[in-house]
């Protein structure tokens, strides 16, 4: 990328960089090749910058569910205190100053306002209208994607009945970097998402050149997630829905290799929409061994997903990202377990149920699947919600599953061995929203997470 002046403007956008951050940039040298974007083109390849748009997830929501385990000795191992201080849901100074999740998804959101400010000061024409639809597309598309991170990381679980008094996040929605951020409410921050993806449905095209520019089903399919966030599962299963209309297609495990050390492929045809998060807890953790036991052997994500370590427990390479990375992005498997939940909440059960053998039907091993039934709606829901942890694990999700579940009443509560110590994490606590950075408070003055 030649747009090394946009981090100038980063620094000062008060919820990024640090003061110190600002003056190590201010005091290089300026160097004459860096450019101002200008046309259309300049824009899609500032969307087009992977390591900030597609590279640059927020991993903590992995690090702090009940995927994983990590045993003292591999704890120690992490050189980053942050992960290992989320892992243990602990409170005080949990960011490390400076580059850190918080920093490093505002600068996502930085570079997705950078194209929808400035792409409508060129004249939308005939012959630039297919350019220009895409560009403020994407860049709705990727603001949306960042503020849903931030909101399932940094806010509680959205609550329809308090939802005008919690705490949201503070919605950049400019590159004033003069201006001050503010927590929004948490109803404020959904209803931007909600509506940058709807305009953003408006403008992205069908297909794309690769599933690392978002397309119209990766839209709807984030608008699902959205809405199943908030439970809202009419909207949810609409999103969904349309999703899959676009592209309902689905992998066959029993043609990839278990012997690969990556089976499932990168941008395999399941991908709407490719993002990922460097996550440690996938790295160096092991699975769950409930969770592990809970796939049948004739489940073949039981060996494409997960390889022992040798001393009986399991790691985990299944990332859709074909790589030690966790894949967050948009996929049709995750849009047929949102249609099949929310059609089971709809007390729909054979439609919820078909929805959920569709999808199965392509992870067993050929011949052996046995169709699920179910014999209520409670009974399909449940079903639905253990084949969506089985399915997606360690992509960012299960934490807000906890989240809204115990919403609902689900009374998931999660417990740390370590080091002979138990560690809690009861229901609708309010560590399910993590500490903001300290060195934001204290710039910004926003009001911290209590906990």
């Amino acid at each position: 990328m030649k747009y090394g002046n946009l981090l100038l403007a980063i620094c000062f956008l008060t919820g990024s960089f640090s003061l110190y951050s600002c003056k190590k940039y201010l005091d290089a040298k300026p160097d004459k090749k860096f450019a101002v974007p200008s046309d259309l083109a300049d824009y899609q390849s500032l969307l087009d910058y992977y390591t900030k748009l597609n590279d640059n997830g927020v991993a903590a929501p992995n690090m702090s569910s009940d995927n994983l385990y990590i045993t003292k000795t591999e704890w120690e191992t992490i050189d980053d205190e942050t992960s290992r201080k989320i892992y243990l849901w602990q409170r005080d100074n949990v960011f490390t100053p400076g580059f850190n999740y918080w920093n490093d998804i505002y600068i996502s959101v930085y570079y997705a306002n950078t194209a929808i400010t400035n792409v409508p000061q060129i004249n939308r024409k005939k012959d630039n209208a297919q350019a220009w639809d895409n560009c403020m597309g994407e860049g709705l598309f990727f603001r949306a994607n960042a503020f849903l991170q931030i909101a399932s990381t940094w806010c509680l679980a959205y609550d329809k009945h308090t939802a005008n008094e919690d705490l949201g996040i503070p919605l950049r929605l400019n590159t004033d970097f003069n201006e001050p951020s503010k927590r929004s409410t948490l109803q404020q921050s959904y209803e931007q998402i909600i509506k940058d993806l709807k305009q953003s449905i408006n403008l992205l095209p069908i297909a794309q050149a690769g599933p690392v520019r978002p397309n119209k089903a990766a839209a709807y399919g984030l608008l699902a997630r959205t809405y199943l966030y908030m439970q809202d599962y009419q909207n949810a299963y609409f999103y969904a829905d349309s999703s899959l209309q676009l592209n309902s297609d689905l992998m066959n495990y029993n043609d990839l290799d278990p012997s690969a050390y990556y089976a499932i492929p990168e941008f395999n045809k399941e991908v709407q929409f490719a993002d990922r998060c460097t996550d440690l807890g996938s790295v160096y953790g092991n699975v769950d061994s409930t969770l592990y036991r809970s796939y049948d052997n004739n489940d073949l994500r039981k060996s494409l997903y997960f390889k022992p370590h040798g001393d009986g427990t399991q790691g985990y390479y299944g990332s859709y990202d074909g790589a030690p990375y966790s894949f967050i992005g948009v996929a049709t498997d995750e849009e047929y377990l949102i249609k099949a939940e929310c059609e089971a909440r709809m007390n729909k059960v054979d439609e919820a149920m078909k929805d959920l053998n569709s999808l199965l039907v392509t992870r067993w091993k050929t011949g052996t699947f046995v169709p699920i039934s179910a014999i209520n709606q409670n009974d399909a829901l449940h079903k639905i919600i253990n084949e969506r942890r089985k399915e997606l694990l360690f992509r960012c999700l299960r934490w807000m599953d906890i989240k809204r579940l115990n919403k609902e009443g689900w009374n998931i509560t999660l417990k740390r061995i370590f080091d002979g110590v138990i560690y809690t994490l009861p229901p609708n606590d309010p560590r399910y929203a993590l500490p903001i950075p300290d060195d934001i408070i204290q710039i910004s003055g926003m009001q911290q997470n209590p906990g």
